[in-house]
């Protein structure tokens, strides 16, 4: 019997946690179409799941969303590590910054609940910050050294301008994609060739 409990605890958590993804997945889909203001029940459903399965992991809706927002951020910033390992510096920032990009659209899904003035999301601003700014840092740094684009873009800076530039509820999906490759292509701009150190000589001079 005692044998048995831990294999049935963790079956139990693999579960809740299977549903919990599927909830979350399921917010965020319909969250882009219909809102945050979607009904829960219709969240229950898309997920497979029902009401009570629901509640008993987000028993406030701002439980759901902030979950919702901090699980995006998560996916994008760690995408960072993947493309550094796969991609040279500049492509691997290129398309993480397309993949922020698209983050920003599940965002402004969640704009109106995230700006409600809800105590359940003060943290998230901070949260956003914690996990996008090293995430991106380490990526501008890599493209710097590699002669790829200028040394002095701060990570918030960037995040805050390709924002703007994705800010409309209106703006056409395309078109941003297209002023944030504008945005890219200014990162080019006064970059230093990266150059190969002078051999260190190990011989000796004579003096």
């Amino acid at each position: 019997m005692s044998a048995a409990t831990p294999d049935r605890a963790r079956r139990v958590r693999a579960d809740a946690q299977r549903n919990i993804d599927a909830l979350l997945d399921a917010a965020r889909e319909v969250f882009a179409t219909s809102g945050a203001d979607a009904p829960v029940r219709e969240i229950a459903a898309k997920a497979g799941v029902g009401l009570a399965t629901f509640y008993r992991h987000f028993p406030e809706r701002s439980d759901l969303i902030g979950a919702v927002f901090r699980h995006e951020v998560d996916a994008c910033a760690d995408t960072a590590v993947t493309l550094a390992a796969e991609h040279e510096p500049m492509e691997a920032l290129t398309r993480w910054l397309r993949r922020y990009t698209e983050f920003l659209g599940t965002k402004r899904g969640l704009a109106a609940a995230l700006h409600s003035g809800n105590p359940a999301y003060e943290p998230l601003p901070a949260y956003f910050r914690q996990r996008f700014e090293p995430a991106l840092g380490s990526l501008l740094a890599a493209a710097s050294a590699a002669g790829e684009i200028r040394g002095d873009v701060e990570p918030m800076e960037l995040l805050h301008a390709v924002s703007n530039l994705c800010l409309p509820a209106e703006v056409d999906p395309a078109r941003a994609g297209r002023m944030v490759a504008l945005l890219i292509d200014g990162l080019r701009y006064g970059a230093k060739p990266w150059r190969q150190p002078p051999p260190v000589s190990s011989a000796r001079e004579d003096t």
